[in-house]
């Protein structure tokens, strides 16, 4: 009964998704103009997907921001990476909205923030306002758009989520983009699943020869293979009125008429997010920084965008089969660009082999893993990997070769290097460190522990004990001592360390701590004189600044100011 019960819930469920509506009159345009993306829902970014929309602004910051329906602020998150300065508004729908890389909040929400910080004596924050707090009507003015966190350019990143805070992609709640174009393919590849399979004398990742007809589709070269096989597509997608290379919005495949995969950019959750490592030819990426998507599913990635999967989406090429694989790529105003693959069921003899891994050890991804030498020690934790696989472990000296950067990680790794070598002087000024391009190192998230430093990181490489015994640099932009700074808005410090990095400053004038907004991308510190920390007339300003190791910088002057 209970079974009964169980199936007759997980239909209606399945039924009442499928059959979902959205509301494509409830949201309206955040912007004043017209919207142009620089990056659509669900597209292949470093280690996840893209959960919205980029809008474009021009190239320009401080466009006004409005609220796209009624609400209250939910979230609001400010940091020196991500999303910036970013504002979440729940909506009486169930659904949320969200605002990314703003230069500044409205008025009312600046100043709740700003209260916020100073009492926290914190740049970085994040707040959950109550639902009395700050509420906000339709086409209301929230922000002021801007560039701040992790963004390439002056842009508004905007979000729909659902209840669950899974991000849904907004041109299903009827944001019009103009499109015309049909999806672009830059390339398809074969791969060889088993030892035994080939496909045109390859056991490794093939590049198929394509042919591009009159109607704008393609007809690849007839490929003659064995076993069991999958193939891979680089493709992206343009909107009419920019020039950017956006992700596309379906792909689905079929042999000889039937479908057997389906990539659908509807929705995900954030996380699964990071598990984007296995849908695409992740060795291929870190060689080539392309983005080939796999059109056949790992047996244990969990990504809901994959839908309608028969056979995990592999293909079994028996001796003298024909088969006809067709892929067909759509962008969301269904422009479709379709591949036609003729394949041939032939053994042949394999002549190119996929490369050996130089390995020591076995990695079974759904165990954890010791590995030690040498008073070094390595940790894998269980599905830290998506699949069995062989890797290299060796230390040399104080450093630690573990793995490949081309094979991804999806859970921290643990590095532990004993320290009863070190005294307590050199170890203080110690740090785990990745050696990347002519063995420059970059920090690794450490830790301190008797007798040993500890590193965590989502990246295999080579891994080394690296000193930093200079102090953090830290240069006034726009002052200088005795300087009279009425005319000035802000105040200006560029702080940067070369070694571990910045982990942390403060900033104060007159002994009071005065908020200074850290963009990270230029390393500028900002104090905002409307503010009014400081006094009319002479002021004393200092500025510390920490690195990760513990160096630290100070900064003093006087200046002058009339309020």
């Amino acid at each position: 009964m209970k079974n009964i019960l169980y199936c007759i819930l997980s239909c209606s469920f399945l039924l009442s998704f499928s059959q979902q509506k959205y509301p494509t009159n409830y949201f309206g345009n955040p912007l004043e103009i017209g919207t142009v993306l620089a990056g659509t829902f669900a597209e292949l970014r470093s280690n996840h997907f893209h959960s919205g929309l980029d809008i474009k602004t021009q190239q320009r910051e401080g466009l006004n921001v409005f609220a796209t329906a009624e609400g209250h602020v939910s979230r609001i998150k400010i940091s020196p990476w991500g999303y910036g300065k970013a504002i979440y508004i729940e909506h009486p729908n169930g659904y949320t909205t969200v605002y990314g890389h703003l230069k500044k909040f409205a008025p009312e929400i600046e100043a709740y923030i700003k209260k916020q910080q100073y009492k926290k004596e914190i740049f970085a924050i994040e707040l959950f306002p109550s639902k009395d707090i700050l509420n906000v009507s339709k086409n209301q003015l929230i922000a002021y758009s801007g560039n701040t966190g992790g963004s390439g350019g002056p842009h508004l990143h905007y979000e729909i989520r659902d209840s669950s805070q899974h991000p849904m992609n907004p041109m299903l709640f009827g944001f019009n983009i103009k499109d015309t174009t049909k999806p672009y393919v830059n390339s398809v590849y074969a791969y060889s699943l088993t030892d035994s399979s080939q496909v045109n004398h390859h056991n490794n990742r093939i590049k198929i020869k394509l042919l591009k007809g009159k109607d704008g589709n393609y007809l690849a070269e007839t490929i003659y293979a064995s076993g069991i096989i999958g193939l891979g597509v680089n493709t992206y997608d343009k909107q009419d009125l920019a020039h950017n290379k956006n992700g596309v919005y379906n792909i689905k495949t079929y042999i000889n008429g039937k479908q057997n995969y389906e990539l659908d950019f509807k929705k995900f959750s954030f996380s699964e997010s990071r598990h984007l490592n296995q849908l695409i030819d992740y060795s291929h990426f870190k060689k080539k920084k392309s983005r080939i998507q796999k059109l056949f599913k790992n047996e244990h990635n969990p990504l809901s965008i994959i839908k309608k999967v028969a056979d995990y989406g592999k293909v079994t090429i028996l001796e003298g089969e024909q088969i006809n694989y067709k892929i067909v790529i759509s962008d969301f105003n269904n422009n479709t660009r379709t591949i036609t693959i003729p394949i041939v069921g032939k053994k042949e003899k394999i002549t190119h082999f996929k490369a050996k891994i130089e390995s020591q050890y076995y990695v079974y991804a759904h165990k954890e893993l010791k590995l030690s030498n040498d008073n070094k020690e390595v940790y894998i934790p269980k599905n830290a990997m998506y699949d069995d696989t062989p890797i290299l472990f060796k230390t040399i000296g104080d450093t630690i070769h573990v793995g490949k950067n081309t094979f991804p990680l999806h859970k921290n790794i643990t590095l532990t290097f004993n320290t009863e070598k070190y005294s307590s002087d050199d170890l203080s000024k110690l740090y785990v460190s990745s050696l990347g391009y002519n063995n420059k190192p970059h920090y690794v998230k450490t830790y301190k522990k008797e007798k040993s430093i500890i590193g965590k990181t989502k990246y295999f490489g080579r891994f080394t004990l690296s000193t930093d015994t200079d102090n953090p640099k830290i240069k006034p932009i726009n002052t200088q001592e005795g300087k009279w700074m009425t005319k000035s808005n802000f105040l200006h410090m560029k702080i940067s360390d070369k070694g571990s990095g910045i982990k942390k400053y403060r900033g104060t004038i007159n002994g009071k701590w005065v908020l200074m907004e850290y963009d990270a991308k230029k390393k500028l510190l900002s104090y905002n004189f409307a503010d009014k920390v400081h006094e009319s007339g002479e002021n004393k300003f200092k500025l510390i600044v920490i690195d990760n190791v513990g160096n630290n910088s100070i900064f003093e002057m006087t200046f002058f100011r009339k309020n």
